[in-house]
């Protein structure tokens, strides 16, 4: 039946075959099953188009398949989103809603939530996700979308069982089929490039079916179902995939079973002996059987043994994989890759393939269905370590990664899910399992320590699988499924798992081992380093962090008492295997130390959190020795790195450093090292520490009391900043509290006020500086509520503001006054800098505050703070402070210091200073009179008598016995007799006290001790120094230098006698510059010294620290008050001969400061002086004094010529033929008029399909309407001279200002061609900067030459009558090409003045210039100079705000070159006759005899005077005038030109009015009887309206009317008023014109009614009979040469005479409305989500695709690609080809995925910035953040400014070449 079948249709088929169904005899499957075997034939292509028809139409039974899909997904149940999405889908991320941090919508959920106010973001996804909109284990039900909000099933009914039948039945083929094509198109050989290809065309070839399946997954919950069961049934898969089921060619089946085989054994994955790395020693029997790894035994061993060989370390290699597989128990992971259904088999081809796009996507859209999720997370886990395995070996293993987290995410972010997976598949032990195998195909044997005997290895960080982070997707999978706290407690309870992952963190303990280069600079630097750092920070501090997480409550304390152990006993296997005895390796350092921070970090958890005794967790003594060598020699080299001695291993040492302490590493890295260190100081000998600090930092050598010393291991430049280490560090440990005892809120406080100190940040700065917990999982979210809170404490909001300039400032927050005043910390500040400068630059700013605030003004120290409450845990940690090592140390620095010794700095006093303040705010409990009496009895040498240092600061230091070359100033003097005290004597009873106080301990520890003291001992000793090392200083006695050869050491008695009280108080002396400067406060006033606050001095410098120090001693015990006393009693300084030394120094010193003071004072005034005369001259035109500085038409009265500054020369003089001088110009086209509208509001940016924008309102498309009509209808040459161009492409010409010779000037340009500095200009095009202001200029415009007899010509006359003054206009018209400077005598002027018009020219394109029927005519020159004056003036126009209400010169016309360009444009005009045939002025002037355009058919007619643009007419009459234009002919002109424009008005309304209205008006004129009735606006009014009618112009217009609004109804007053609207805009163009031309300074007013009279009587237009105060009718301004009536009806006639032929354009051409708006950029929403979620997924109109970049043009609301080739024009790009047609080459475009604008000028671009900031004022570039953002309207304004002033050249200063490419 089935051949028959097939020639039916196919709907028919697949009805009958649903209906043999219903029987109960199976003929239907039978029949069915034959159908399919010829449908899915293997032989046949997988995804044949007929096939899948056949399949879509057996499924739906007949129906239309789009039907069938409708109907079942009426049934669908599920609430969950699940919309699965691929890399770079905009997706959202709401932390208030989100349960789990990985939660993500997409953007329809998200919008149809409700969200406001929420903390969420958007973001680009990196890997690709689902929406997990409506899984409330994920997020908050309250942040579902209404669609997703949980509905009952019950609302939803119960699927037909007939509906699913035939899909159940063909589902099963289908999915067989897919998997027949997976196994036959699959080649082991990857490598090879046609393999590769095959490998692609297989997935080609499936994508059909595979995107069937897809459409099936989106039907909903019941198609979801069947899918599942089909992808799950064992039966099915063992009856298909054998092939038993199959009607067909059995040896098709048994080949294709035998591929899929083969792939099997090719992975690896196939025998009988292999078994799972993690059972390895367990040999299990099985022949079947697959093992996970193969890495133990078979071709896995041969694979990786080759590299082992190569380390030489194949038996460590060895050891390590034996050590790890003690985890794993359950054989249940031997078999899991034992295929028993299609879901199993699918997925490892979807490995195989490395992970296809379509297979993924398939696999996640059917997460939805739970049954589904957990048999698919189970298949999952069951074949992770083969996913790592193919991942490790992959090409392209970033896709894959990727593509692997995109179903992992999904799948390990359940909580119950990945609990249940734990239990059941073993999944940590896997994780871990596979972590171990992957690393160690890349260990190293490692070289720390004892390089011979080391067994440790560590892993390469060179190797590509840390260098390209492939572990990255198993590490953030565990970083997932740790971050649940069941999972995470199972992980912490089983000891075999922990012991797994301390063998893998010890891999990283010591990895990217540096070595010093001590004598040539390394070859070659590697750049390995960041690799190590990231692999601790996301391999072994995440997971940590995760685990630490968890044990915040008193319930986990046995967790974390285990874990303590564990990294205990993996730190005492790493020293043993680095064969570790008590001293590190010299000049080698490492920065990973895990084991150690992992052990830090659980201690300070246990303590903190879990109140555990601290001492219960640490080890015994000599393990607490060992565990602080390292991190010790970490805070060592970092001070070495920035001493320079690291600088032959180059700049990556100091990258290492950096990296070390910055702010996502700090948390993990030093927090946890420095921790450790403050543990083991505060169990350890105080005095072993402190000398082990100090032997550390290699400065043993310099703590001698002699002034020199011999040279030991740093450089003698080295010393001192390593001993300002030393000491800095020591500070640093006894002063933070991170860890011993600050809450939460204190320590975020800090870090906050640390960052904030060092400069003002934007809030993502600081959200970026701030150390986080790096685990995201962890519950503290940046930006939260508590974050902002905290913020909003301890800091001030700036919002953005603008510099002069024009750059942009971003919102920032600077510190309040109080954090300044109490809690600005140094120490805190020294921690968290990653640059030095840093720690200075936090210093400036408090220096600046106390300067502004009055509390400080000289130069202060950082202040000292008083330091939180210690954990009682870590009391021991003060003991430091009073240990007698340190206290000598002390002593010893302050007395070099005192003397002056070399190598002392403030810095170091500072400290030292610090220290002794620390130890008197944390004296030990024993009283003073106690401490003695041990001392007295424990010691018996002269330094100090106990350990209390409010005791030994007024202990006496009588002698010392000092090693000293013979050549040093101390063995000139004669040695004393008797001493009481030498250096070794003093170290021996030192050892003794410090080891009895130790004797409790185990004599392991009291050898141990004793060994690491006399070996420090014999340091001190050989090198005669005192205890510890300082850096030394020159005596002041001599000038003391080193001899070549080393000297002889010997030995010397140094008579001292000072105590530290004493020295204290002789630095006071020193510091303040004065003897005998401080006087106990408390001797002034009788009151107690208790009374008195030391911390109220907080601020000041070293002065007020020895103070503050002193107030504390003095009220610490009555000796010392008494022994300060004392001192201060004392008038005579110790050493006399110095006094007058240092006086006479002083006095010196001070005298030259004083006379450098007045040479500089003599020097600024000299630059004043200069650069005022400078001012006056050259940039006058900045002076507020003067209004038109250099312009040519200056009125002054002077009797020289005008004199230049050239800026290049520096010479003055005036501009000549010869030696003419320029103005420094910008050239650029512009067509900002051209996009001026006639509403006042800008032209909203569309957001909808709905919104559109027409250009057909613009100006420049109206005057090209206008040109194209006249062009139409009349002789072309006269419609050139009847319009201005420009508006679109016109030339706008600006100016800084400054002059310069025009031959300078070719010089200039010479000398920048030749200079091969990289310039953002293009010195080939002519341009140039400024030399004097560096403004963009690109050329020059000639001065033209005064003459002095010249000058009375442009003061107006007498005078005379109106009829004279037209008469004399006339004549001198007729002189045209007879003017004496005529360009044909050709000098250095006249070349100029061409080229500058050249330059006019070539400045914009010429379709810009064509608009003459004849290319290149003369008249289309014409035109174009006449319109560049228009288009310059109308500008100056716009930049005064549209109207001259304000009057003055303007700023704007300070720095105007009008009055030049006016000349050069003149006298090219000039050069044209006009022909006296249609010469306006005749016509304007006399009546003349229309001629008929019927009499002439081969000659079109002139323009109409009606239909011509009177401004048009100004400029070529005024600039075709003879260049001694008198100020009463240009009146003459303008009052001729206000006739005909009045005309113009009253015609115009004429046609607005109704027919009733016309009529109205018409007979009310007649009647009245007037006196000026030739100036009555009713009379003028009624008489056009009768001309016109005699040509039918009405009847034409009165069909429109109906269309045009007449609700208006027109008073006499209302005429009025729109005449003067009318009128205005010519006013103000003539206004300018006179203003430039005459240099009359412009009227002002107050309102902008008063602008019409104003203008009128600058104009000289009204009757001198109106007084001042009369109100001015626009009539007054009418004054006729002949009577108004008769030459208005010559010029209605010359417009009736021409109807016929234009009868339709007469409305456009005679209704004339001069009145735009200002040019405005278009108005953008307030929100960008609104632009971004209309334009990122909108396609472009062009190439119909969504463009990678789209853009937005926001000038004309254009949509372009940026840099798209598929919109590639003559290889222009969209962007710079939109920017020529709408902006003339200026383009202003917003980048939608990118928020910022971008700037196209011309050749050149730049990044201009965002008007769009977040809630803290702050740009979001490229999205990255994905914050709210919102319209910033001042920077708007300012980007609206800048494009209509032409400004974008001057202030961006970024440029670079586009070439084309945008």
């Amino acid at each position: 039946m089935a051949v028959p079948s097939l020639r039916r249709d196919k709907p028919g088929v697949a009805a009958s075959l649903k209906a043999e169904f219903s029987r109960s005899d199976g003929r239907g499957s039978q029949l069915l099953s034959e159908l399919l075997d010829n449908v899915l034939n293997p032989k046949r292509p997988v995804a044949e188009a007929e096939g899948l028809e056949w399949c879509k139409c057996l499924m739906a039974g007949g129906e239309r398949f789009e039907d069938f899909c409708q109907t079942v997904r009426a049934y669908d149940h599920a609430t969950l989103c699940g919309l699965v999405w691929t890399a770079n889908f905009v997706a959202y991320r709401c932390r208030t809603c989100g349960i789990s941090p990985c939660m993500s919508l997409c953007a329809e959920c998200f919008n149809a939530g409700e969200h406001t106010g929420h903390d969420f973001n958007m973001f680009r996804s990196q890997a690709g996700g689902a929406c997990d909109c409506g899984d409330s284990s994920v997020m908050r039900d309250s942040g579902f979308c209404k669609r997703h909000r949980s509905t009952s099933g019950s609302s939803i009914p119960s699927v037909p069982s007939d509906l699913m039948m035939m899909s159940e039945h063909i589902l099963p083929r289908v999915i067989f089929r897919l998997v027949q094509h997976l196994r036959d198109g699959y080649s082991e050989s990857v490598s090879d490039p046609a393999t590769e290809r095959d490998i692609q065309r297989t997935l080609q070839q499936m994508e059909p079916l595979v995107s069937l399946l897809e459409d099936l997954t989106k039907m909903g919950g019941a198609m979801r179902s069947i899918l599942t069961r089909v992808l799950g049934n064992h039966q099915i898969y063992k009856d298909l995939s054998s092939g038993d089921f199959c009607t067909g060619e059995k040896t098709y089946a048994k080949k294709n079973y035998d591929k899929y085989l083969t792939a099997l054994k090719g992975s690896g994955l196939v025998s009988s002996e292999e078994r799972s790395a993690s059972s390895v020693l367990d040999h299990m029997a099985g022949a079947s059987n697959v093992t996970i790894l193969g890495a133990t035994a078979g071709a896995g061993q041969r694979e990786s043994s080759d590299e082992e060989e190569q380390d030489g370390s194949q038996g460590i290699g060895k050891r390590k994989r034996v050590k790890f597989c003690n985890g794993t128990k359950d054989p249940s992971i031997v078999d899991i890759l034992k295929h028993k259904c299609f879901l199993e088999e699918i997925l490892f081809w979807t490995v195989k393939y490395e992970f296809p796009q379509k297979m993924v996507t398939f696999l996640l859209n059917m997460l939805p269905d739970q049954d589904y999720k957990i048999a698919f997370t189970k298949t999952f886990v069951q074949h992770y370590a083969f996913i790592m395995k193919t991942l490790i070996k992959s090409h392209e293993s970033d896709t894959m990664s990727n593509r692997i987290v995109h179903i992992s995410v999904q799948l390990f972010s359940n909580e119950e899910l990945a609990r249940q997976v734990t239990e059941e598949c073993q999944l940590l032990e896997i994780m871990v399992t596979v972590l171990l195998y992957m690393m160690e195909n890349c260990l190293v044997k490692s070289e720390l320590q004892d390089e011979e005997n080391n067994f440790h290895v560590v892993v390469n960080c060179g190797e590509p699988l840390l260098k390209n982070n492939t572990y990255w997707p198993l590490v953030s999978d565990f970083i997932n499924i740790l971050s649940h706290q069941s999972v995470a407690k199972r992980f912490l309870e089983d000891q075999g798992l922990l012991q797994m992952w301390m063998n893998f963190v010890s891999l990283f303990q010591g990895m990217n081992l540096n070595k010093r280069e001590l004598n040539e600079h390394v070859e070659f630097e590697s750049q390995t380093y960041y690799a190590a750092f990231a692999a601790e920070l996301e391999a072994c501090a995440q997971p940590m962090w995760a685990l630490l997480t968890h044990c915040k409550i008193k319930d986990m304390e046995e967790y974390t008492r285990t874990v303590v152990r564990y990294c205990l006993d993996a730190l005492q296997d790493w020293f043993d295997a680095i064969n570790f005895i008590d001293e590190p390796s010299p000049n080698q350092v490492t920065f990973h130390l895990p084991l150690h921070r992992y052990y830090a970090m659980f201690l300070s958890k246990a303590v903190r959190c879990q109140q555990l005794d601290l001492d219960s967790l640490l080890p015994d003594q000599e393990m607490l020795m060992k565990l602080m060598v390292h991190p010790l020699q970490i805070q060592a080299c970092l001070s070495e790195i920035h001493s320079n001695m690291w600088v032959r291993n180059g700049l990556q040492i100091k990258g290492q450093a950096m990296t070390y302490v910055q702010s996502h590493f700090c948390n993990s890295m030093i927090d946890p090292d420095i921790f450790l260190l403050q543990v083991c100081a505060s169990r350890l000998d105080p005095d072993y520490f402190v000398s082990s600090v100090f032997e550390r930092f290699k400065v043993v050598d310099l703590l001698t009391m002699a002034s020199q010393h011999q040279d030991g291991a740093p450089d003698p430049e080295h010393e001192k900043s390593m001993l300002e280490g030393a000491l800095t560090f020591l500070v640093l440990l006894l002063s933070l509290r991170i860890h011993l005892g600050m809450t939460d809120d204190e320590i975020l406080r800090a870090e906050m006020v640390a960052q904030l100190c060092m400069s003002d940040r934007t809030h993502s700065t600081l959200l970026d500086l701030i150390p986080e917990n790096p685990n995201p999982k962890s519950g503290i979210i940046p930006g939260s509520y508590y974050f902002e809170n905290m913020l909003s404490a301890v800091a001030d909001f700036k919002a953005p503001v603008f510099e002069p300039g024009g750059s942009m400032q971003q919102g920032m927050y600077t510190p309040k006054a109080d954090v300044w005043n109490i809690e600005f910390d140094p120490i805190m500040v020294i921690l968290r800098t990653v640059y030095r400068r840093d720690v200075q630059s936090a210093m400036d700013r408090y220096m600046g505050f106390l300067k502004q605030t009055g509390k400080f003004d000289g130069n202060p120290w950082p202040p000292y703070r008083e330091r939180a409450l210690l954990n009682p845990s870590y009391k021991g940690l003060m003991r430091i402070l009073h240990c007698k090592t340190l206290h000598i140390v002390l002593f010893t620095l302050l007395y070099k210091i005192s003397m002056d010794h070399q190598n002392m700095s403030e810095h170091i006093l500072c400290m030292v200073l610090n220290l002794i303040e620390l130890g008197l705010d944390n004296l030990p409990e024993e009283s003073v009179e106690e401490e003695e009496m041990l001392g007295e009895e424990h010691c018996s040498d002269s330094w100090f008598n106990g350990t209390n240092i409010a005791t030994n600061l007024h202990h006496i230091i009588n002698h010392v016995r000092v090693r000293v070359p013979e050549t040093a100033p101390e063995m000139i003097r004669e040695p004393l007799a008797s001493t009481s005290s030498d250096t070794t004597c003093v170290q021996r009873s030192r050892r003794a006290t410090a080891l009895n106080r130790e004797s409790s301990n185990t004599a392991q520890v009291f050898s141990l001790v004793a060994e690491r003291r006399r070996k420090f001992q014999e340091i001190i000793n050989r090198n005669g120094s005192s205890t510890i090392h300082t850096p030394d200083v020159r005596a002041k006695t001599s000038k003391w230098t080193a001899p070549n050869s080393t000297p002889q050491l010997t030995t010397t008695i140094l008579e001292v006698r000072e105590s530290m009280l004493s020295l204290l108080i002789k630095l006071h002396h020193k510091l303040s510059g004065k003897q005998n400067s401080y006087y106990p406060c408390w001797l002034e006033d009788s009151e107690s010294t208790s009374r008195l606050d030391p911390m109220q001095q907080i601020h000041g410098d070293g002065t007020t620290a020895v103070e503050r120090i002193l107030i504390k001693t003095a009220a610490q015990s009555r000796q010392n008050k008494f022994s300060i006393e004392e001192i201060c009693r004392k008038v005579t300084p110790p050493i006399p001969p110095k006094k007058n030394v240092s006086d006479k120094k002083a006095l010196d010193k001070e005298e030259r400061r004083q006379k450098a003071r007045e040479r500089q004072q003599k020097l600024l005034a000299e630059f004043a002086s200069r650069q005022k005369s400078f001012m006056e001259t050259a940039m006058d035109i900045e002076s507020p004094d003067s209004d038109v500085a250099m312009d040519i038409g200056s009125s002054e009265k002077q009797d020289s010529e005008t004199v230049y500054d050239c800026v290049i020369c520096g010479q003055s003089g005036p501009s000549t033929e010869e030696r003419p001088t320029g103005l420094v110009v910008l050239l650029q086209a512009s067509s900002v008029l051209g996009h001026r509208r006639r509403s006042t509001e800008p032209k909203k940016l569309p957001t909808s399909d709905e919104e559109k924008i027409y250009p057909e309102d613009t100006c420049g498309t109206a005057h090209d309407v206008r040109i194209t009509d006249l062009q139409r209808y009349f002789k072309d040459s006269s419609c050139l001279q009847s319009v201005s161009i420009g508006w679109e492409g016109g030339v706008y010409v600006q100016t800084c200002g400054h002059t310069l010779h025009i031959d300078c000037h070719k010089s200039y340009m010479e000398s920048l061609r030749n200079d091969q500095v990289l310039q953002s200009f293009s010195v080939d095009k002519g341009e140039f900067t400024c030399p004097l202001c560096r403004q963009f200029a690109n050329s020059v415009l000639p001065c033209y030459p005064e003459k002095n007899e010249e000058k009375c010509l442009w003061l107006p006359c007498n005078n005379k009558t109106l009829h004279v003054l037209i008469k004399e206009v006339e004549e001198q018209q007729e002189q045209l090409g007879m003017f004496p400077v005529s360009i044909s005598s050709v000098t250095n002027l006249s070349k100029e003045m061409e080229s500058v018009m050249k330059d006019i020219r070539s400045t914009t394109q010429k379709k810009y210039i064509d608009y003459g029927k004849i290319p290149g005519s003369p008249d289309n020159d014409f035109l174009f100079m006449y319109s560049v004056a228009r288009l310059n003036l109308e500008l100056e126009l716009v930049h005064r705000g549209g109207n001259l209400c304000l009057g003055g010169a303007g700023a704007t016309t300070k720095r105007s070159c009008l009055n030049q360009l006016l000349h050069v444009l003149a006298i090219h005009m000039r050069l044209f006759r006009i022909d006296s045939a249609y010469n306006p002025w005749a016509r304007l002037t006399r009546l003349t005899q229309v001629v008929d355009s019927g009499i002439c058919d081969d000659e079109k007619p002139d323009v109409p005077l009606l239909y011509r643009d009177v401004p048009s007419l100004l400029m070529i009459l005024a600039l075709t005038m003879p260049q001694e234009l008198h100020k009463e002919h240009f009146t003459c002109i303008v009052k001729v030109l206000y006739n005909l424009l009045y005309a113009q008005a009253i015609a115009t309304f004429s046609f607005r009015f109704n027919e009733e209205e016309r009529e109205v008006w018409k007979n009310s004129a007649k009647l009245q009887i007037m006196d000026n009735s030739e100036k009555s606006s009713e009379v003028l009014l009624s008489h056009i309206i009768s001309e016109l009618s005699k040509g039918n112009l009405y009847c034409a217009s009165n069909t429109d009317q109906k269309s045009m609004i007449t609700t208006t109804i027109w008073s006499p007053q209302s005429l009025e008023y729109s005449i003067q609207q009318f009128c205005l805009p010519f006013f103000r163009t003539a206004g300018l014109l006179q203003h430039h031309l005459f240099s009359d300074d412009l009227p002002c007013c107050q309102q902008t009614e008063e602008e019409f009279g104003m203008l009128a009587r600058y104009l000289r237009l009204l009757p001198t009979s109106l007084n001042s105060n009369d109100e001015v009718k626009s009539f007054f301004c009418l004054d006729w040469p002949l009577p108004a009536l008769d030459i208005v009806s010559q010029w209605c006639l010359e417009v009736t005479t021409s109807t016929e032929s234009h009868s339709k354009q007469v409305m456009n051409l005679l209704v004339q409305d001069p009145q735009w708006s200002l040019p405005r950029l278009l108005r953008l929403p307030e929100n960008y989500n609104t632009i971004f979620q209309y334009y990122h997924r909108k396609a472009c109109v062009h190439c119909s695709k969504v463009p990678k970049d789209p853009a937005l043009c926001l000038v004309c609301g254009t949509f372009v690609c940026l840099k798209g080739q598929c919109c590639k024009q003559q290889s222009y790009c969209e962007c710079v080809l939109h920017s020529q047609n709408c902006g003339a080459g200026t383009g202003i475009f917003l980048l939608i995925n990118a928020s910022v604008i971008i700037v196209i000028r011309g050749h050149r671009f730049c990044v201009w910035g965002s008007v769009y900031l977040d809630a803290h004022g702050e740009e979001d570039r490229d999205l990255r953040r994905g914050k709210p953002l919102y319209l910033c309207n001042e920077r708007y304004k300012v980007l609206e400014q800048q494009w209509v002033t032409h400004t974008f050249d001057h202030i961006n200063k970024r440029w670079g070449p586009h070439y084309n490419g945008l």
